[in-house]
């Protein structure tokens, strides 16, 4: 849609990688085309990531389990 956004994203979406960190998988993302639209990262490596999609969909990057188990 042509129209900027007025409201929330009705549906939220928590991606959690697999097979990589949660900053590796970030990083992919942006190369893709994803934009950054917060950066909730702490120092002590706990928080999270808000990305957009080229369309404007908001969704968050999680810590890995592997990283949530450290």
């Amino acid at each position: 849609m042509p129209e900027p956004k007025t409201q929330k994203n009705r549906i939220h979406l928590d991606v959690v990688p697999m097979d990589q960190t949660r900053d590796e998988e970030v990083e992919r993302l942006l190369r893709l085309g994803a934009t950054l639209v917060d950066d909730r990262r702490e120092t002590d490596g706990t928080g999270w990531v808000v990305l957009a999609d080229p369309d404007g969909n908001e969704f968050c990057v999680e810590r890995s389990a592997a990283e949530r188990q450290r």
